[in-house]
This record gives structure tokens, C-alpha cells and sequence, in this order.
């Protein structure tokens, strides 16, 4: 995300200005643009929505309803399009807190043109109560994007959004939220649905089961959610994850001619890691390749990667393949020394191997 930032520009910023002074005459365009452009480029990209939002509220009609009039006008001429829709939501969550009764429907009426999953996160923080009787109403709401806005914007884990501390000690109240929403038409808010769902099985394992095997049971488009809401149990190997979605995690499966090549490799260089598996009944099989990177302070915890899933027919061998490569991402340093890849199958590891990376290009 941090490419981002540069969406958050100077032309951006003057777009923003011309589209809320074509609402109001009242408003300070030229202050609010010098305020917003100066300081800008030295922040990275939640500093620059900040920013931008500081610079508005120095400058915007002081009276919540005239800024709400303002905002909506921008709106009516079709303004307010993508990362300036943003800038806008932070500067509703800083200055309409102690007034929800207008900075809610303005965050409805604003998630539609990027989203406004961030800046309700404050709301529910100060006006929980408040907060939590919109949320509910918008679960019947006829935009996709206001509904997909409850999901997203009471995700306990939210990427890039402050951590909903509340929900992730009690995620009760945001559960009765996903359970109006499970069955939307939208698979946008469907999605949403399930990443939440997969956020709180992060610390409410067992919660999850037992909401993955109700929706299962009870309703008609939960089979994605269930599935993808499960991927952190699935991964972590959890037997009841994989008995919910048709895995079985007792069926016996023997893993052959596994091999990793080569076993010496460069930092940004691959291997191929190689197996075959056989099934003593036909199953179908969740397959998977944990890698223990090297850190630097010595070995991490397994990070699952998800290789395919197949129905292996009795008694018959199925030869599997795959390139991994060791390469420096954003979220990710490679660190040279030894790291352990496994074949993981239906939750239970079958087979395991050392490679070696080394900083520098190795020799042939």
C-alpha cells in the first residue's frame, strides 16, 4: 500500500479543493490547497489522508450541517471520486465524532466512491451504541457498497485500519452483523463476509467452527464463505476446519519421491519442490507446502502455501509440482541459512526437507 501514497497528490488535493468550492462559495479553497500541498510529500500514505484531513478542517464551514451540504453538493456533481472521497472520510472522523447523527450518513453516502471502511472505525470506538443501530439498519441497506461497509468496517483486524480492540475480545456483536450478511446477493459483500469471518478465527478459533458449521448447514450462499473464511484454520491444519469443508484429516495417504532442488540456492533464486502422493481410499485432499523461513533471529513459525486441492482416487499415484521462489518482498526478508519445506496434506504434515539460501550466487 505504500505505493498509494502517491495517489494522495497535489493534483488530487486541487481537484478536491475545486470540487467542495464548486458546492459552497464559502468555502477557502486557496488556504485549504497551500495548507494540504505544504508537508505533504514528506508523509507516508495514512499520514498524507490525515494531513489532507487537517488541512480541511481548518478551513471547512465551521457548522457540521454546512459542511454536511457542502460535502453531499460535491456529491449531487458527481465529485468526490476515488482517494478524494477518502481524504474527505478522514476529515469526517475527526470532526463529526460528537455528531454521528451526520457523519454516519454522510460515510453511507461516501462509500461507494472508494471506501469509507476506515473512518467509521473511530465512530464505533466513541459512539458505539449509536454506531452499532446504523450498522444494523445498513445490513438491509440496497447499495452493495453501505453493506459491504458493515462487514469491512468492523473487521477486528482490518490491514491498514486501527485494531477494533473491543471486537477482538468479544466479536459476538460483529458476528450478529455477518449473520444478516452471509447470504447477500453481492459476492463483493460475501467476501468481505468471509474475511472477517477469517479475522476472528485468528483469536476465537473454536467461535469460528461452530459459526462455519451453522452457516454451512443453514444457508444458501455460505458455502464460499465458509471456505474462505476458514483458509487461517485451514492452514494452520485444524481437523474440524477440514472436516467442514469435506477434508478428511484420518485418511491415509503416503507421500513418495518427495524431493526440493536444488538444495543450494541464491537469495532471489527458486526450487522446485516435487512429490507424489497416494491415497489408500479415494479422498479428496487439501495439499499444501510449509516453508520455516530463516530470520534473523533464527528460524520463523510455517507459513502455508496453498498448492491445490484434488480427489485422489484409490490405490492410484498423482505426481505434484511446484517453483517457490526465496526472493525479498514487501512483507517478507530473505535471510541466508537453512529453511525447512514440508508437504502438508488434509492438516498433518507428510514429509519435510532442509534447503540452503545463501546471500550470494552460488557456484555451479
Amino acid at each position: 500500500m505504500a505505493d498509494f501514497k502517491e495517489e494522495l497528490s497535489p493534483g488530487l488535493i486541487e481537484r478536491l479543493g475545486s470540487e467542495l468550492a464548486g458546492a459552497s462559495a464559502s468555502f477557502e479553497r486557496a488556504t485549504f490547497e497551500q495548507l494540504a500541498i505544504d508537508g505533504l510529500d514528506e508523509r507516508e500514505l495514512m499520514a498524507r489522508l490525515d494531513w489532507i484531513a487537517c488541512a480541511l478542517t481548518k478551513t471547512t464551514l465551521p457548522s457540521p450541517e454546512d459542511a454536511d451540504r457542502m460535502i453531499r453538493g460535491a456529491l449531487d456533481r458527481g465529485g468526490l471520486q476515488d482517494w478524494a472521497s477518502m481524504a474527505v472520510n478522514a476529515y469526517i472522523a475527526q470532526t463529526m465524532l460528537d455528531r454521528p447523527d451526520i457523519g454516519l450518513p454522510l460515510l453511507a453516502a461516501l462509500t461507494s466512491r472508494y471506501t469509507a471502511e476506515f473512518a467509521i472505525r473511530p465512530f464505533i470506538d466513541a459512539q458505539y451504541e449509536t454506531t452499532m443501530g446504523y450498522l444494523r439498519a445498513w445490513t438491509r441497506d440496497p447499495d452493495e457498497h453501505v453493506r459491504r461497509l458493515v462487514s469491512e468496517g468492523t473487521r477486528p483486524r482490518l490491514p491498514w485500519g486501527r485494531r477494533l480492540a473491543g471486537f477482538i475480545a468479544d466479536p459476538t456483536p460483529t458476528l450478529e452483523l455477518l449473520d444478516a450478511l452471509v447470504d447477500d446477493e453481492s459476492l463483493y459483500v460475501r467476501r468481505s463476509v468471509a474475511n472477517h469471518l477469517n479475522d476472528i478465527a485468528k483469536d476465537h478459533p473454536d467461535l469460528v467452527l461452530e459459526t462455519a458449521r451453522r452457516w454451512a448447514a443453514s444457508t444458501t450462499q455460505g458455502d464460499f464463505v465458509v471456505r474462505h473464511g476458514l483458509r487461517t484454520l485451514i492452514k494452520r491444519g485444524r481437523p474440524e476446519a477440514m472436516e467442514i469443508l469435506g477434508f478428511d484429516p484420518d485418511a491415509v495417504i503416503e507421500i513418495t519421491d518427495f524431493t526440493c532442488t536444488p538444495a543450494s540456492i541464491a537469495i532471489g533464486d527458486a526450487v522446485t519442490i516435487s512429490f507424489t502422493l497416494q491415497a489408500e481410499e479415494a479422498t479428496r485432499a487439501a495439499i499444501d507446502y510449509v516453508i520455516h523461513y530463516q530470520g534473523a533471529r533464527g528460524p520463523k513459525s510455517g507459513k502455508v502455501f496453498k498448492l491445490t486441492v484434488r480427489d485422489l482416487p484409490a490405490g492410484q499415484p498423482a505426481r505434484f509440482s511446484r517453483e517457490h521462489r526465496f526472493g525479498h518482498v514487501s512483507v517478507r526478508t530473505i535471510h541466508p541459512g537453512p529453511h525447512r519445506i514440508e508437504v502438508q496434506v488434509n492438516g498433518r504434515i507428510l514429509d519435510g526437507t532442509i534447503i540452503e539460501i545463501t546471500e550470494d550466487e552460488v557456484s555451479s
